[in-house]
């Protein structure tokens, strides 16, 4: 490694993954820790915040050793240290926050704050570089937005779901049919077995503006459901998997072709934990064959979750451009990008804090 070298210790502990990264200049990861938390949250059917945080508490710096360790390197070789601080679960962010800032403060390296889908999107740095202006479609359990990048380190909410955002809903539809959280990856296998068959909604679908809702396809699946057990009718729920995802890759797609019209960009990135599932990421090949121009960069899916090697991208491009902390940095569960249309924020009081 050369003297020019950048390299970043990240952390990212903004829900139920402890996760402790080391990235050299925002392209290359030298260790990546990921302590998990599902088998705890499972029998919840969804994250405990406070169990999540005595998680984390009993991990983290048992993952700062290992990331060092497995990397090969001591404080000394650290440029700075990077962290999410929003959004999340308050209790969770405290923990990294909380880390970070102690390591940093005691080797003298800067502290670079991270926004957590500011890390999802930077994951598309391990793929290729980021030809920008860049399009994103951020899914995941907390957010499905459209964030456009006209440069590097500019990110502007183009888009943004007015309700639930689509992995919430994978989750909600997939406790009502009885599979165990987390369900995308279960439900997108059943889809690929089944035929979408039963009419489900595709809310907003041929609106102009390139917001989404997905609570209102949620309830129709839950009360198709209840409505055919009360009649005694089975369901298939291989069909009803396809046909709930469908409607959801419909929607998806549609908006892309909008936002793609409307912003055209060099990289379309598709980002967040739902980028792990194989029939969007069909989709959006077949549909990105329509912009020659662009060039589709799905998140390789081991990267899609929560992790802090994308907090070491983002944190290294954030780096680059002079972002530092103090040592008052807090967590700051409601962190969002900015909107590019002030009058694009549908806030609900007391829910866009729930959102990570």
């Amino acid at each position: 490694m050369g003297m020019s070298d950048r390299i970043i210790l990240a952390f990212e502990s903004s829900a139920d993954e402890t996760s402790v990264a080391i990235v050299q200049n925002g392209r290359k990861i030298l260790s990546l820790e990921i302590a998990t938390q599902i088998k705890s949250h499972q029998r919840f059917g969804g994250i405990v915040p406070e169990v999540a945080s005595r998680h984390h508490i009993e991990q983290i710096t048992v993952l700062v050793d290992a990331a060092l360790t497995d990397a090969n390197l001591t404080y000394d070789d650290l440029t700075a240290v990077a962290v999410t601080y929003g959004p999340g679960l308050v209790g969770a962010l405290l923990v990294g926050v909380t880390a970070a800032k102690t390591i940093a403060w005691a080797h003298r390296l800067p502290l670079v704050p991270v926004i957590h889908m500011e890390g999802h999107i930077s994951a598309a740095q391990f793929v290729e570089p980021i030809a920008y202006p860049a399009l994103a479609l951020m899914v995941s359990g907390g957010h499905t937005e459209f964030v456009y990048m006209p440069d590097e380190y500019q990110y502007q909410v183009v888009g943004d779901t007015r309700d639930d955002a689509v992995g919430e809903s994978y989750d909600k539809v997939g406790r009502t049919m009885g599979l165990n959280y987390p369900a995308g990856k279960t439900l997108d296998e059943m889809a690929h077995r089944g035929h979408a068959r039963y009419d489900l909604p595709r809310a907003l679908m041929h609106d102009d503006r390139l917001d989404f809702s997905f609570s209102g396809l949620k309830s129709a699946v839950i009360n198709l459901k209840h409505n055919a057990e009360q009649r005694d009718e089975p369901l298939n729920a291989d069909d009803l998997a396809a046909s709930f995802q469908a409607a959801v890759l419909d929607v998806l797609l549609t908006k892309t072709q909008q936002a793609l019209q409307q912003y055209p960009a060099k990289t379309f990135i598709l980002a967040g934990g739902v980028a792990a599932n194989q029939g969007l990421r069909e989709g959006l090949t077949q549909l990105l064959q329509d912009f020659p121009t662009t060039n589709f960069v799905p998140v390789p899916r081991e990267l899609a979750g929560d992790n802090a090697a994308m907090v070491g991208a983002a944190g290294d491009i954030a780096y680059r451009h002079g972002k530092r902390s103090e040592w008052d940095l807090n967590a700051r569960p409601g962190e969002e990008f900015e909107y590019l249309d002030a009058e694009m924020e549908f806030k609900v009081p007391g829910v866009e804090n729930n959102r990570s």
